[in-house]
């Protein structure tokens, strides 16, 4: 097997980034009183961060960490095409859980523009948190 070098190493044993802003988008959002139901599901469709319940509403989030502003921010980066691999994954897990569609759901983000590991190490609470209900929804 070929090992690519932009592709992070499983088995490093440390979260990269990606993972540490997932991590702190699920502490957040159980801080704002959602309970999280699922983690990272994936499907040949897509991937959806986290799946949480916010009272009767199942909610997708997507988390979208930009650490430079030339790529554009965090939300722009959630184009049609990965709105449609979300939308694809949610109807996926509905079909699975046997949800009708008649639940209650949205799609949400949580976006960051950065992590700072040594803000991480000292003042975990403290990172730069937008979160975006209702992020986008389906085309009926």
């Amino acid at each position: 097997m070929v090992k690519l070098p932009f592709r992070s190493n499983p088995h490093s044993g440390k979260p990269g980034k990606g993972a540490t802003a997932e991590n702190l988008a699920c502490r957040y959002l159980s801080q704002q009183g959602l309970n999280i139901v699922e983690r990272n599901y994936r499907t040949q469709r897509g991937e959806i961060d986290i799946i949480a319940r916010d009272k009767n509403a199942l909610v997708f989030v997507e988390v979208r960490l930009r650490s430079h502003p030339g790529f554009g921010g965090a939300a722009q980066s959630i184009n049609p095409q990965k709105q449609a691999r979300l939308i694809s994954a949610a109807q996926h897990y509905l079909l699975k859980t046997g949800l009708t569609d008649a639940q209650p759901c949205r799609f949400d983000a949580i976006c960051m523009s950065t992590i700072d590991d040594n803000t991480l190490k000292t003042q975990p609470n403290n990172q730069q948190i937008d979160w975006i209900r209702d992020a986008f929804r389906p085309e009926a």
